[in-house]
């Protein structure tokens, strides 16, 4: 007899759901599918030959101490290189000031593991990160959204919002995921004010804010509230957790990211990160120090960019190319993404197998809205393809919408006589 599972299982994980890009996934392995879905880096800029040597000086130079268990916030000099990191844009902490995670995932979760009560209302821009999203919702957690538009979240609606009992308020500032948007300085601003005016912690997620390949570097809106809340010390203070990642500036298989935050925090975040898996990869941890500590990263960090801005410009030639009358979308100037919407009556969702017979993929918008969103958007990653892959690719993609909408157009039309 087969045992039944699913009436054990705690009440939290009703409000586990796989995630949508992870099953798509599945689905685009496929190597002859062209696929604008997933998150993915330039595979082929990542550093082989290097990470083979700076493996090799890791066992040679530290084996035993980089196989071994290690502490929970992380191995120090990579950590104080990261503290030297971000002190370049203006953000100045120490050490009791950073934890080390397993990717910044997972910092995400354990900030919904100290956080969250279940029936708090945390404040997300409108679509968000999907990966927030999956993090938090076995939490219990309720949504209230704001609007995000091509200068991000709309502070013009939020003190309205801000002031009904919010948890925290979580936003991508940098080429947000998933539109690649950026938030004005002046929002940013806006935003900081209001979160101290009222007393709401600010969960700023900057995964790709060293990939910008245009305009003008803005503040992050943790340099933006340390100024704010400015101390004489160095200890790093004020109503920000600040999150990012190795993934896009190394490589996402090494599973490493960080959070810098208020001391109070990081020893809470430490707690939680002990009873989930102790500690992240001592080795990865030493193996990223050995790549990032010569003027060798910021050559790489170059190199991204140079490559990403390439593979943009050609994705928004194609859109211009091949879309549909009426498609609009964004124009990134940094990160892995843009946001295109096709016109109204296609639905991106229904679209998708016939985008993946026709050999290529997206991620459908709508799992990106908390609550509820337009149904004919669609997100696209142009940093994994090669130049004639996504000239291809979007060719396909407006081939698909122009089908879609010839339908839409000769559907008879339901009418009722009064």
């Amino acid at each position: 007899m087969q045992t039944s599972w699913d009436h054990r299982f705690a009440h939290r994980t009703s409000g586990m759901k796989s995630s949508f890009i992870r099953e798509l996934l599945k689905v685009t392995a496929q190597p002859d599918v062209i696929s604008f879905g997933g998150g993915f880096p330039a595979g082929e800029l990542f550093p082989l030959e290097r990470t083979k040597a700076a493996c090799e000086k890791v066992i040679k130079d530290n084996g035993q101490k980089a196989l071994q268990y290690s502490t929970t916030e992380g191995y120090t000099p990579l950590r104080e290189w990261i503290l030297e990191f971000s002190a370049k844009q203006g953000l100045k902490a120490s050490l009791e000031n950073i934890l080390l995670t397993s990717g910044s995932q997972q910092a995400l979760d354990l900030i919904g593991r100290i956080f969250i009560n279940r029936g708090d209302r945390v404040l997300t821009e409108s679509p968000t990160y999907l990966g927030a999203l999956q993090a938090w919702n076995a939490y219990g957690v309720n949504y209230v959204t704001i609007d995000t538009d091509n200068d991000g979240l709309n502070t013009d609606q939020l003190e309205s919002i801000i002031s009904t009992n919010i948890k925290f308020q979580y936003v991508l500032p940098n080429f947000q995921n998933p539109m690649g948007v950026t938030m004005s300085l002046e929002r940013r601003k806006k935003l900081v004010e209001l979160a101290n005016k009222h007393s709401v912690p600010l969960i700023e997620d900057d995964p790709y804010g060293a990939l910008r390949f245009e305009g003008e570097s803005l503040p992050t809106v943790a340099v933006i509230d340390a100024e704010v809340n400015k101390r004489s010390d160095q200890v790093f203070n004020g109503n920000v957790i600040h999150t990012s990642t190795f993934s896009k500036i190394l490589a996402p298989g090494l599973r490493l990211g960080w959070v810098i935050a208020p001391p109070e925090v990081i020893k809470k975040m430490v707690q939680a990160k002990q009873g989930a898996d102790l500690q992240s990869s001592t080795f990865d941890q030493y193996l990223a120090y050995e790549l990032v500590k010569g003027d060798w990263i910021d050559e790489h960090i170059a190199l991204i960019r140079k490559v990403y801005r390439e593979r943009r410009d050609v994705m928004l030639e194609a859109f211009e190319e091949f879309m549909p009358e009426g498609t609009t979308w964004t124009t990134p100037q940094g990160g892995l993404f843009l946001w295109l919407r096709l016109p109204e009556g296609c639905d991106t969702i229904e679209l998708f197998p016939i985008a993946v017979e026709e050999k290529v993929a997206y991620v459908p918008g709508q799992p990106f809205y908390p609550n509820d969103g337009p149904k004919n958007t669609m997100r696209l990653n142009f940093s994994a393809s090669n130049p004639d892959l996504i000239r291809e690719g979007v060719r396909r993609l407006g081939n698909m919408a122009k089908r879609s909408l010839a339908t839409i157009k000769h559907r008879p039309s339901m009418r009722t006589d009064e």
